[in-house]
């Protein structure tokens, strides 16, 4: 009768009183503070206090999570509910997104209205704006270092796949043999575009190209960052025999990648093919 009482009746899972929640906003509120502050000329130190301790939270909380997972309380029913939250969060990326495009495209597709009300010299009227000898000295040649980023993000595509049907075959060795593949490709595109940037003939600030351009690509690079850590943890767990056929995690993982590969398609099609311009030399 007492075990009777004890044991859950249902799949559910009532999750245990955490503090990570509200410390987690917490947090977040500091790095906003600290944004502000240093983008007005500040100091930096409340924003990396903020980043550090969001970087905490997420840590314990995922752990936590994860206890949860390894102790059997992610039924069918939970696993469900997971998928749910995880397409929620999905598309509340793509709309953010959306937010950038959306600032692209207004710029690119009107770009004399933009040059006569904001009163600056920030596209010259033309978009992409021609190159100059300071502000702007061009695009990047979409068929060079933006291609071969492209090939690596689609090849890693294809390696997170295998490496999920590996999973799901229970073929440990293949899905960790993929996933290593996958975790190399995340962080060479990471690296190919750090030293695109470095190279680029604009600058962020100055000037509407600039700052449309390194906030959409930017933004993304970021995505592609966190994923790769997303995967590595994964790879991670691979080796300690956390996941099983029907497990969730890893499959939220590669949901998130491929959602990384789709941005970059559109990233490459419209911000790098159709605003070419006149690109920069090599």
């Amino acid at each position: 009768m007492a075990d009777a009482h004890a044991k859950p009746q249902h799949e559910y899972h009532l999750v245990n009183p955490s503090p990570w929640p509200i410390l987690g906003a917490f947090f977040g509120l500091v790095l906003t503070i600290g944004a502000v502050i240093w983008m007005r000329g500040g100091t930096s130190l409340v924003t990396i206090a903020g980043a550090l301790g969001i970087i905490y939270i997420m840590i314990v909380w995922w752990r936590d999570i994860i206890d949860e997972a390894q102790t059997g309380y992610h039924t069918k029913v939970v696993q469900l509910h997971l998928r749910y939250g995880m397409i929620l969060f999905i598309a509340s990326e793509v709309m953010f997104f959306v937010a950038w495009f959306w600032a692209y495209f207004d710029v690119a597709l009107f770009p004399g209205e933009v040059h006569q009300y904001m009163r600056t010299e920030l596209t010259g009227g033309v978009w992409p704006p021609k190159p100059a000898e300071a502000a702007f000295k061009g695009t990047f040649d979409p068929w060079h270092l933006p291609l071969l980023n492209t090939l690596i993000l689609l090849t890693s595509g294809t390696t997170v796949t295998w490496a999920h049907h590996a999973v799901l075959e229970g073929d440990r060795k293949a899905a960790k043999q993929a996933l290593w593949l996958t975790v190399i490709l995340g962080a060479l595109f990471t690296c190919v575009q750090a030293y695109e940037y470095a190279h680029a003939g604009f600058t962020f600030g100055g000037h509407i190209y600039g700052a449309a351009f390194f906030m959409a690509t930017g933004f993304h690079g970021a995505h592609v960052l966190i994923g790769t850590i997303f995967l590595a943890v994964c790879l991670y767990r691979l080796y300690l025999g956390h996941f099983t056929p029907d497990h969730f995690g890893f499959e939220a993982a590669a949901w998130y990648w491929h959602f990384v590969d789709v941005v970059w398609l559109f990233l490459f099609i419209w911000i790098y093919v159709w605003g070419a311009g006149t690109p920069l030399a090599h």
